[in-house]
């Protein structure tokens, strides 16, 4: 409103020159005092973009923690994803040495119910004493070889039942034991999973946060333009702000180069001492090291039974372009490595794809994921959880016949749009 009246005034004056010095000067001093508070108004945003940088700077800082927690939380739930199918397997034995047990226990029914018979006859017409009725000795005689006969049958016979039966007691409580185990892995692993989603949608709340922050910020620059009562004002807070982008600008390449060559450096240092690269920088945004600097030390993205690696013969006659790993439903699928996210959705029948840039010519591509967690543009961490599988088994790039519906994830390294063997760069091959 004070642009527009100084705008007035001075259309008035314009069209009535005819004034006297006092009412000029009168004037002049109005403008001036309108021209201070532009000035003011130009010197509090600049406050306010100085408290839009130190916020953002403490987002940055939270970002970090919550990539952090991110990725000790995806691991975990690996942990427990691996406990789960151990434990899977050894019910599967118990329960086949249970059947084994039973199995025995039935076949020797038949012989022990004849010896349990003999044994209840003998007791309701058991064969006379011989001092009792020493004419009928010849019975006594052949009652105690009829004894002698069957009771160590009947003794071996019932330890091997004892020890069958104590066999089969201590297998149903190892299996006891084992599925109280299982529930509480499974229990843990979903409350795993639900931290990972409240992380998630956390990292996602901050960065629209600050988003709308500079939305506003850029409103209230544009409405200050807006007030500026002619050309000249318009030139100078224009020049002003031209000059503090400059500046900022200047700064920023001037820390963004030191950072590069820290980098360098750092980099440089690692391939001489040729040791471990550093992934504990969770507030990075850029890779921690070289792509190729990288073999050994890359995470497999989920965890699951390789059914199909680089080279092998699928069914169709074709030689596989990548790895192939069938999970367990709802699986959590990690990053491999530091990337930028160059594209995210669905395409054609192979479920939701992922290709992320790892930066010299290299990208790594994920498909067969029911749902991805991370957008265009966006820079991931190696760790960092990107998706998650489905219940089912989506069409993926090679032709895998693992003889069940299971989800099975697609990943695929290329080197300047070539597929190259994945397996130089995995930490850990067994899955």
């Amino acid at each position: 409103m004070a642009a527009l009246a100084g705008l007035t005034l001075l259309g008035f004056v314009v069209a009535q020159p005819a004034f006297s010095f006092d009412d000029a000067n009168k004037r002049r001093i109005t403008s001036l005092e309108q021209l201070d508070q532009v000035r003011r108004d130009i010197a509090l945003s600049e406050q306010q973009r100085q408290s839009l940088a130190q916020e953002i700077d403490a987002l940055e800082k939270d970002r970090a923690n919550i990539n952090r927690e991110l990725i000790e939380t995806a691991n975990r739930s690996r942990q427990l994803e691996a406990r789960v199918g151990r434990t899977g397997l050894r019910l599967l034995e118990l329960a086949g040495e249970e059947e084994e047990v039973r199995q025995s226990l039935a076949g020797r029914t038949e012989l022990l119910s004849q010896v349990l018979g003999a044994l209840q006859r003998l007791s309701r017409s058991p064969p006379p004493a011989l001092l009792v009725t020493p004419e009928d000795a010849l019975a006594s005689v052949r009652s105690a070889i009829l004894l002698g006969s069957v009771v160590p049958e009947v003794r071996a016979e019932t330890v091997v039942l004892q020890t069958e039966l104590a066999e089969l007691t201590r297998i149903r409580t190892d299996i006891a034991a084992q599925q109280a185990s299982l529930h509480q892995d499974l229990t843990s692993l979903v409350e795993e999973e639900e931290r990972l989603t409240l992380l998630t949608n956390q990292k996602r709340d901050l960065a629209n946060r600050a988003r709308n922050e500079l939305a506003e910020q850029s409103s209230q620059a544009a409405a200050l333009s807006a007030r500026a009562t002619n050309l000249e004002e318009l030139i100078a807070s224009l020049e002003v702000e031209i000059a503090a982008v400059e500046e900022a600008a200047q700064a920023a390449r001037q820390a963004d180069a030191a950072r590069r060559e820290r980098e360098a450096a750092q980099i440089e240092i690692a391939r001489e001492e040729v040791s471990k690269p550093d992934f504990s920088d969770t507030g990075r945004i850029a890779p921690a090291v070289g792509f190729d600097q990288a073999r050994g030390v890359l995470p497999i993205p989920v965890r699951g039974v390789v059914v199909a690696r680089f080279g092998d013969i699928d069914t169709l006659g074709s030689a596989a372009n990548g790895l192939s790993v069938a999970t367990r439903v709802n699986a959590t699928v990690i990053s491999p490595a530091d990337g930028w996210v160059v594209y995210s959705g669905p395409f054609r029948s192979y479920g939701q794809l992922l290709i992320l840039n790892a930066g010299d010519g290299y990208h790594i591509v994920l498909s067969g994921m029911e749902t991805i967690n991370v957008d265009l543009g966006q820079f991931v961490l190696a760790g960092e959880p990107v998706g998650s599988m489905g219940a089912r088994r989506i069409a993926s790039s090679g032709a895998v016949d693992i003889g069940s519906a299971r989800p099975v994830l697609y990943v695929e390294f290329r080197k300047d749009g070539e597929p190259i063997d994945p397996a130089p760069w995995w930490a850990d091959t067994n899955s």
